[in-house]
């Protein structure tokens, strides 16, 4: 994370003594996504958070991979994913690769009974329609659209939904999630040409300490499997924590659009990078201002990525027929560019208010059974001229 960040009741000097009221000691746990070699938080425990009393049998939960390779351009419509009610149901793996699961989500109802830990994947949860609370050990996180939730992998969670009506764009990330280097000076602040700031940055608040002995089941997934684990105690029981490792939250809508006098490579858009993949945030900006420019991209080879689109809202000045929560996959090895007509439609335009999600992976997705099913069949010949 960014930067440090203190919450609750912390021993002065970290592997020390810290007793409660009573005499007793508090429970010390170093969290960290990448061993002692990384960012961390010390979190300090009612109870130790190792009292589990029983343990259910796992559930395969591994994607179902329909092509493993494939060299066209594909479309699906992600708002056909039919809701659950259930969060965890209601998650659908689309594209996948060894690096990372590209996830759709229509949940109806909160998190009530459970409590879930991803023990493989920090967590990109883009929150396309809907609202609520991101709840953890560390506080709580409101949450609406356009937000992205940041959840470090081995964070416990219930998400609180206050409607039924939730859209949610998940990747899952087999390695940590971070900002790029390139915006972060090398003692770690985002530097003045970075598209966002430490102030646009939402942290965990509203620290509640529960202090309560019981039958308290968390579903962890791991390696593919969903494990259901019974702790003796509330997993929220935190009185203090401070450190660089924790949930956050960043609002697509404080992305500032980074423009120029001809058209910008698709870099300037980056928001956040892992191992083999990158995000970007597409926003309402200014176009191009020179007298000449075209605003809309240029055709490009996209011989080293997969190119994943989400349309969020808006209008998109290089696409056609594109609906909310559509999704685009444009694979490494074929040329792709604007639709026949956006190119000479989009000269002497101001601006555009489109608004998406993009992921540039390294090494080629696979499409799920789920993907096969909301595809758009004539989306690889609609560049042809009609």
């Amino acid at each position: 994370m960014p930067y440090y960040v203190q919450r609750g009741k912390i021993p002065p000097k970290r592997h020390t003594q810290f007793r409660k009221e009573d005499g007793q000691l508090y429970a010390e746990q170093l969290f960290s996504t990448e061993g002692f070699s990384n960012d961390y938080t010390l979190l300090y425990h009612t109870h130790p958070p190792t009292q589990i009393i029983s343990a259910e049998d796992p559930v395969e939960v591994s994607p179902k991979v329909a092509e493993e390779k494939m060299l066209k351009h594909r479309s699906f419509e992600g708002f056909k994913v039919q809701p659950e009610k259930d969060y965890l149901e209601s998650r659908i793996p689309v594209l996948v690769n060894n690096d990372c699961h590209i996830v759709l989500a229509a949940p109806q109802e909160s998190m009530k009974d459970y409590f879930f830990k991803n023990a493989d994947a920090d967590e990109m949860i883009f929150v396309h329609e809907g609202k609520g609370k991101l709840k953890t050990m560390y506080g709580t996180l409101s949450f609406g659209y356009g937000d992205y939730l940041i959840v470090p992998r081995g964070t416990i969670y219930q998400m609180e939904f206050e409607s039924a009506e939730n859209r949610l764009f998940i990747v899952e990330s087999f390695s940590p999630i971070h900002f790029p280097k390139r915006y972060l000076s090398k003692y770690g602040q985002l530097m003045e040409h970075a598209p966002f700031c430490e102030r646009d940055l939402r942290v965990p608040d509203q620290l509640e300490t529960h202090d309560e002995r019981g039958d308290f089941l968390v579903r962890c997934k791991k390696k593919g499997m969903l494990y259901g684990l019974h702790y003796g105690t509330h997993p929220f029981d935190v009185v203090g924590w401070d450190g660089c490792c924790y949930p956050y939250a960043f609002s697509i809508h404080d992305f500032e659009p980074i423009t120029g006098r001809v058209h910008q490579p698709p870099p300037v858009h980056q928001t956040f990078e892992a191992n083999n993949f990158v995000v970007c945030s597409f926003v309402p900006r200014l176009y191009d201002y020179h007298p000449l420019a075209v605003p809309a991209p240029y055709n490009h080879s996209n011989i080293d990525s997969d190119e994943v689109l989400y349309y969020v809202d808006g209008d998109f000045m290089s696409r056609k027929h594109v609906t909310k929560g559509m999704i685009t996959l444009h694979p490494g090895g074929i040329p792709h560019g604007p639709h026949p007509g956006t190119v000479e439609k989009s000269i002497g335009a101001k601006e555009t208010k489109e608004l998406a999600v993009m992921v540039d992976t390294f090494h080629p997705l696979q499409l799920t059974t789920a993907a096969l099913l909301i595809e758009n069949p004539d989306y690889t010949t609609s560049w042809m001229e009609k």
